[in-house]
């Protein structure tokens, strides 16, 4: 009996040993089996990889040398000049004369506009007032008008739209068209061949209907402006004298020509002065520090001067 359970324990052990010999024999496959469930990618997908990785490499190369190639094939750069170079050979002679980092009093920028004006005809002398201002509120839109004592040296054509009695008086006065039917004939036809027009209050309502035509072209009649007024004759009269309506644009700045190159200097220093002042009465109270911000002379066709404002502000 010993003796066979001794036999039975020996097999016992030598199927043991048999089963550790066959577990340490499918130990790899196991492992295989292990390590594909990790998350190890097969063979075939590696390969499909690489692939791509190379593909990807070919096209940054490919894009690379498209890039070298445009940026030889490229223009270079235009060169940007500044405003003053794009002028023409005249401009830039007469902006010479003047020092840019420069405040000029006003008898010196009057003779600098007139000596700097390259233009062979008659110019206009215009004044450019930068306000601290904003014109979207509605008291600080300025906005006035202004005999020149010294005249503004234009020739006017005035228009005045009267009926009944008014037309004779416009005519004395010096009223270059006068009547309803004939300046509305001449809106219809769109010759606005007048350079004011004038009206009376009564008429307004009929005048409206060309608003969209006349109001554009600074030619439509406005109280403020003195061209709608019920003694025709008298702004017709201011018109014809030298008459002109200040308005700032949008950007705060008063532009206004004052005179003719051919003015004499006190004359043209008188007309700026009135003009400065009518520009300094209208003075928003609600404006605080300087209220003049800059100021420029200038003719038609010159270069700017630009004046000291020490007695101004």
């Amino acid at each position: 009996m010993a003796e066979d359970k001794k036999t039975k324990l020996d097999n016992t052990e030598a199927e043991a040993t048999v089963k550790s010999s066959d577990a340490s024999t499918d130990k790899p496959e196991v492992a295989k089996e292990a390590t594909a469930k990790a998350g190890k990618r097969s063979a075939k997908a590696l390969k499909e990889q690489a692939e791509k990785e190379a593909k990807e490499e070919r096209k940054a190369q490919s894009k690379e040398a498209d890039k070298d190639e445009a940026a030889k094939k490229a223009k270079p750069a235009p060169k940007t000049r500044s405003l003053l170079e794009r002028r023409g050979k005249k401009y830039r002679k007469s902006a010479e004369n003047i020092d840019s980092s420069k405040e000029y009093s006003l008898v010196e920028a009057i003779a600098l506009t007139k000596k700097t004006n390259p233009a062979k005809f008659d110019a206009t002398v215009e004044l450019h007032v930068r306000l601290n201002v904003d014109p979207r509120q509605a008291d600080q839109n300025i906005r006035g008008n202004v005999t020149l004592p010294a005249g503004t040296g234009k020739t006017l054509t005035i228009a005045a739209y009267v009926d009944g009695d008014d037309v004779e008086k416009a005519k004395k006065a010096g009223a270059d068209i006068v009547g309803t039917e004939e300046i509305e004939n001449k809106i219809a036809k769109g010759n606005l061949d007048f350079d004011v027009l004038v009206a009376t209050p009564m008429l307004m309502a009929k005048l409206g209907k060309h608003a969209r035509v006349l109001g554009p072209r600074g030619l439509m009649p406005n109280p403020k402006s003195g061209t709608v007024t019920a003694n025709v004759a008298k702004a017709i009269k201011e018109s014809k004298a030298g008459k002109v309506e200040f308005r700032v644009d949008s950007t705060g700045i008063v532009h206004l020509g004052v005179g003719k190159v051919s003015f004499e200097d006190d004359k043209l220093k008188q007309n700026i002065d009135t003009v400065l002042s009518s520009i300094k009465t209208s003075k928003p109270t609600g404006i605080k520090g300087n209220y003049f911000k800059s100021m420029y002379l200038s003719s038609s066709m010159g270069p700017s001067v630009k004046v000291v404002l020490s007695d101004l502000n």
